[in-house]
């Protein structure tokens, strides 16, 4: 019980901060404007700190790869395994929100500015992916382009072999000393966001608390729905009848311990011990459930998808343009990839959302919520999901 009290001690703190901010931002709405600096500056703290790590977390992970030639058709497949699986975890949440449609909040469309740009696609295109001098790199409001010069830099430190090391342990030291800051002012996070809430309470009223519980149940059902009905599905598709049977005999423990311990890293030794039951050679488990652990999640991709529909309800704009959904994909499978093994990485995800698509930051905070009380199920997604995917690279890939 104390373990479990551990580990979801950053879930109830933040449920406390938020609950002391609502009953603040309707019994004393007065003093408001005197505790939102509180979440200004928790907000800033965790800007300056996620785009560094950023940096450092991408470069040093690109740089620090071993070469796995002998492994390459098994590599390739599941890459596509990861791919395929996120995506449609992602489209089945759109097709979801689309005909299940959460209402915005009354009023929450003046509080927040208007932050669309007006410059031609070719423009918007350009500056998604480059910046035109290196200081803006560092700067919130480009992050897809920093990603993208975080992986060359990675590729380029490996490419310089034996002179490139000293480089490789610098990124590699920076990125444990970022991961550190960003867990230390993470701390602070019941404070601010609870800061933010008393604000929001006061502004928009009790109706907010509707508009929470509403995106957050509907996530829910989803990610139970998707854990019974796809995951049986992508067994039978590994192994037929045999496959579904194997799977669901085994994937009990892991499920629990996802459930006790809200850490995909803490799960790996059940998903191994499942995959070694399940019959799957250690050549491909011991490969594709470590990988997938960091680059695989299916509960992440559709906790992006809900956060950006949530931050575009906020603001009042249209979030199935299709230009907006193309968009919403790229960032669930860059967030699912590059976030997966850095602390609190979600946050990096709602980061990148508000970079790309220029939204201010009022909308950090609801989406940050929405990110936290989803972590529970959106953890036993992401755990479980990899020992299916194992399962699934074995059907393709005999060894």
């Amino acid at each position: 019980m104390k373990e479990v009290l551990k580990n979801y001690s950053g879930i109830i703190l933040l449920l406390l901060g938020i609950t002391v901010g609502s009953i603040i931002g309707i019994t004393a709405p007065g003093i408001v404007e005197y505790i939102k600096p509180l979440g200004d500056i928790f907000l800033n703290l965790l800007f300056v700190s996620v785009v560094p790590l950023v940096f450092f977390a991408v470069s040093n992970s690109i740089a620090s790869l071993e070469q796995q030639s002998k492994f390459g058709k098994i590599i390739l497949v599941m890459s596509f395994t990861f791919l395929f699986f996120i995506l449609t975890a992602a489209i089945f949440t759109i097709c979801a929100v689309y005909v299940f449609p959460v209402s915005g909040v009354s009023g929450s469309s003046e509080i927040v500015s208007e932050a669309a740009s007006e410059d031609s696609w070719g423009n918007r295109i350009v500056s998604f992916f480059t910046v035109g001098e290196f200081t803006q790199l560092f700067s919130r409001q480009n992050m897809l382009a920093l990603l993208i010069f975080a992986f060359m830099t990675g590729f380029a430190a490996r490419k310089a072999g034996e002179k490139g090391q000293p480089f490789r342990i610098f990124i590699a030291s920076g990125y444990e000393v970022m991961k550190e800051l960003l867990l230390l002012i993470m701390n602070l996070a019941p404070i601010g966001l609870g800061a933010y809430f008393a604000f929001q309470v006061a502004t928009l009223g009790p109706q907010l608390f509707g508009f929470y519980a509403k995106p957050l149940g509907l996530y829910y059902i989803l990610g139970i729905v998707y854990f019974f009905v796809f995951f049986s599905l992508y067994a039978f598709m590994a192994d037929g009848q045999k496959g579904i049977k194997s799977f669901w005999k085994n994937a009990v423990y892991p499920t629990l311990t996802a459930l006790s311990t809200c850490s995909s890293f803490a799960t790996m030794p059940a998903n191994l011990q499942a995959a070694s039951k399940i019959g799957i050679p250690n050549s491909i488990a011991n490969l594709v459930i470590p990988i997938g652990t960091t680059l695989h999640k299916n509960g992440s991709s559709m906790s992006s998808i809900i956060k950006i529909y949530v931050a575009f309800l906020i603001i009042g704009k249209d979030f199935f343009d299709p230009a907006n959904l193309l968009l919403a994909l790229g960032i669930t499978v860059f967030v699912s990839i590059v976030a997966g093994g850095i602390p609190n990485g979600g946050y990096i995800g709602e980061m990148l959302m508000i970079s790309v698509y220029k939204l201010p930051q009022e909308a950090i905070p609801a989406v940050m919520i929405i990110g936290t009380l989803v972590d529970p199920l959106a953890t036993v997604l992401n755990a479980v999901g990899d020992i299916v995917a194992a399962m699934f690279v074995n059907r393709f890939v005999k060894v």
